[in-house]
């Protein structure tokens, strides 16, 4: 059933290749620990106790409370779908509660420091690909994995603007500066037509749609030149996008539609970064906030 799941997500759910690759590797790993308990390879029979068991495990090797939630939330996944199918009549994971922990606050990098990477440390960057890196995903918040999958296509540069597929195969538009057009139309003239340029925008030197790693590699190179920040991850840019471009007055409802959020309440979290500035809006803008007081 673990093959027809898989289906199910990627033709039906019509989830990413990267979604689609977790989600196997969480399954697999309670499938090894239901073979190594219970001798059977059918994890459809697995009952609450040995999940229960299987998060003790993980608990005990160490493995974060954030990565046993991600794994417990495939299980619950996969289960529904055997509900759906008809294969068993109750979910194992019914009652059975994610972990709580805090999550670690992450701390964007600031608008001074994305100052000085961009007026110093790019502009003497003879590697026209990796400053396209991080100005796209700084300037667009978009995830690494969006970045990778670009296609050529969705390239607007005429029109400022990109088609975005994120999340569940969803669409997306984001409008992008002229700046960052005549950016992209330099990257243009030097990129080497081969193998997949006619499908991505962005390749390596041998043609071929760029690795995830290889994005994280350049952009924690350039932000460690400019930040102390232990985050220096191509996400800290997307929050950093978010933050900054909420700080600078931008409306919640566009910003969650530029990042592809499904709910209102994830890119709320970008609005906690900065209090003072919600303070300062509020004092500026409330008809009973004295002009002499603040917050």
């Amino acid at each position: 059933m673990l093959d027809k799941y898989l289906e199910y997500l990627q033709f039906e759910k019509r989830y990413s290749p990267h979604t689609i690759t977790s989600y196997r590797k969480d399954l697999e790993d309670f499938s090894h620990f239901y073979l190594k308990t219970e001798a059977s390879e059918d994890i459809s029979k697995a009952d609450k106790k040995v999940i229960r068991n299987f998060i003790v495990e993980l608990s005990e090797n160490n493995i974060s409370k954030r990565s046993i939630n991600r794994k417990l939330s495939s299980l619950r996944s996969f289960y529904l779908f055997l509900l759906k199918v008809g294969e068993i009549k109750v979910s194992p994971t019914e009652s059975i509660s994610s972990l709580k922990f805090y999550a670690e606050k992450q701390i964007p990098i600031s608008q001074e420091e994305m100052q000085a990477l961009s007026d110093g440390v790019l502009i003497d960057q003879p590697d026209i690909l990796e400053k396209c890196i991080i100005e796209v995903l700084y300037q667009t918040g978009m995830r690494k994995a969006e970045l990778c999958g670009l296609m050529f296509e969705h390239v607007n540069l005429e029109g400022n603007e990109l088609k975005v597929i994120g999340k569940g195969n969803k669409e997306r538009f984001i409008p992008i500066s002229a700046d960052l057009s005549n950016l992209l139309r330099s990257y243009l003239e030097i990129r080497k037509p081969n193998t997949e340029y006619k499908t991505y925008f962005f390749i390596n030197k041998k043609g071929k749609k760029l690795n995830e790693k290889f994005v994280y590699v350049v952009v924690n190179k350039y932000l460690s030149l400019v930040t102390t920040k232990e985050k220096r991850s191509p996400h800290i840019l997307r929050h950093s996008f978010a933050t900054h471009v909420l700080d600078n007055g931008a409306e919640i409802s566009k910003v969650k539609k530029i990042l592809g959020h499904s709910s209102l309440a994830s890119t709320q979290v970008y609005t906690n970064a900065n209090i003072e500035q919600l303070k300062k809006v509020f004092n500026q803008a409330h008809p009973r906030a004295s002009k002499k007081e603040e917050l």
